[in-house]
């Protein structure tokens, strides 16, 4: 199995996010002996009007209904092109997924590595594999050129607020997107690196 190569699939899932105005991250569950793909999703909490439709649940449920159980079949691989949140590494563990390979590490926001690493507390009842950095440089660009261009294109109703360069609340380009500031922690490492280095 190639992780570049299925990794590459969640990085085309995380451009059609972006399109659509959400944070740009991609998910895809792999069957690892057949190389089939039982599901996959782009994130989609703006969209949707959905706190928890984040791109690894979308696919999560996509992958329950192909395979007709909340608990799915052995042998699943879960890539994901950001550092599962604790939302998404707990919802992972229930579904019993064999591996998980994400991108880019969101040390302010992530579950897994950061923050609650959620699969090493012993009340977790199943802990997947975990591979971490693959095409990570890829997935950190699409949310950086994200984040950059909502600071670039400030709406009309917040250009004039006098809000810090570091407030998302005049990074927003129009009001249909001025939604993306509430669901902007979800890679807030990414805007961090952003921040940090210009």
């Amino acid at each position: 199995m190639s992780d570049r190569r299925h990794m590459g699939l969640a990085l085309s899932l995380a451009e059609e996010a972006a399109a659509a105005g959400e944070t740009p991250v991609g998910c895809v569950i792999v069957d690892e002996a057949s190389g089939e793909v039982v599901a996959s999703a782009a994130n989609g909490p703006i969209g949707r009007n959905d706190p928890t439709a984040h791109a690894e649940i979308l696919a999560l449920r996509g992958a329950a209904e192909a395979t007709g159980n909340y608990r799915l079949r052995p042998g699943l691989t879960l890539y994901v092109t950001l550092e599962p949140c604790a939302m998404c590494a707990g919802a992972i563990s229930h579904a019993r997924i064999a591996r998980v390979v994400y991108g880019a590490s969101d040390p302010k926001s992530g579950g897994v590595a950061h923050g609650a690493k959620v699969w090493d507390h012993p009340q977790c009842h199943w802990k997947p594999a975990v591979a971490s950095g693959v095409e990570a440089e890829a997935a950190a660009k699409l949310l950086k050129d994200f984040f950059k261009a909502r600071r670039n294109f400030p709406s009309p109703r917040s250009a004039g607020e006098g809000k810090g360069e570091g407030d998302m609340g005049s990074r927003a380009s129009d009001d249909r997107l001025s939604p993306t500031r509430r669901f902007a922690a979800h890679s807030s490492a990414a805007r961090g690196e952003e921040e940090d280095h210009e």
